[in-house]
């Protein structure tokens, strides 16, 4: 794998896969075909609302993820933005930098040509921007193994991030690395308890709350736990996870939170992360009550 420390990053998100894949991950094989109707007609219907509330899909988390191999020069997502569905996601994919690729399908249940578009756009990048190390597709139908090919013959290090159950094992195979998008750092799993059950609303409340007073705890934490499930390892080098966090919000500073250093920083945090400082080099990992 290319220097961490120097990779350049591509992102590319077939976003109507995605959206579909998670729906059906949550409700069942093949249930967004059978909701579609009913979720363009009346998308603000109760009963269709919080079905799509249920499954909505953690635009964070996708991006998190990609930072972890480096700096972000580029993410797109590929969808119809008119659709009520994908509209929801408009303000986030925005306010996280991600250019947004409108798309007219030629016919209410027609194929979008997302694939086509992206892997077009993903191409030209590679030759117009000669420094992208990676190249990562959101994604999980088998007509982007061509492109994930294509890519790594042009000496970049491919990722794959889609849907566990709707992603083709040739997409997987044809990609350096590969990972579902329920394992991301952050995504509840599809078959977890239900945002209503009363013995979950205390726990949720709770992070809610310690979330929104301290963001700095929040960061440190999800870059933890990407640099420890990227590297397989508890223990993470100071610098590599200053350095994550730095990507994940590029307005970071130790400074702004009362410290003078970084592990000053994490050393206020006890109850999210351990250090260790008996080598030359400061070590940090996940507290224990967090592992």
């Amino acid at each position: 794998m290319p220097d961490s420390q120097n990779a350049r990053v591509a992102v590319y998100l077939d976003f109507d896969n995605i959206v579909m894949s998670w729906y059906d991950r949550v409700h069942g094989r093949n249930t967004y075909s059978r909701d579609r109707a009913r979720i363009a007609e009346t998308p603000i219907a109760p009963e269709v609302a919080e079905r799509l509330q249920r499954a909505t899909v953690d635009v964070g988390a996708i991006i998190d993820y990609a930072a972890s191999f480096g700096t972000l020069v580029l993410t797109r997502a590929y969808a119809d933005w008119s659709s009520s569905v994908n509209a929801d996601y408009r303000s986030q994919l925005v306010a996280r930098a991600v250019d947004l690729v409108q798309l007219f399908p030629t016919a209410a249940y027609a194929k979008n040509g997302a694939d086509i578009r992206l892997a077009v756009d993903a191409v030209e990048d590679m030759f117009r921007l000669p420094d992208l190390t990676h190249v990562v597709i959101v994604a999980g139908d088998s007509d982007y193994v061509p492109l994930a090919q294509r890519c790594k013959r042009l000496g970049r290090f491919v990722v794959g991030v889609g849907v566990a159950g709707s992603t083709a094992k040739a997409l997987a195979a044809a990609c350096d690395q590969f990972d579902s998008y329920d394992a991301l750092p952050g995504v509840q799993p599809a078959d977890g308890p239900e945002p209503s059950e009363k013995k979950d609303t205390a726990p949720a409340r709770r992070r809610a709350r310690k979330k929104a007073t301290d963001p700095g705890a929040d960061l440190l934490e999800r870059a933890l736990r990407l640099e420890s499930d990227k590297e397989g390892d508890d223990w993470q080098h100071a610098s590599a996870v200053k350095s994550l966090i730095k990507r994940l919000d590029p307005s970071f500073s130790e400074r702004a939170y009362g410290h003078k250093s970084f592990s000053e920083f994490v050393k206020a945090h006890t109850d999210v992360a351990e250090v260790d400082e008996s080598g030359n080099v400061v070590l940090i990992r996940l507290a224990a009550g967090r592992r």
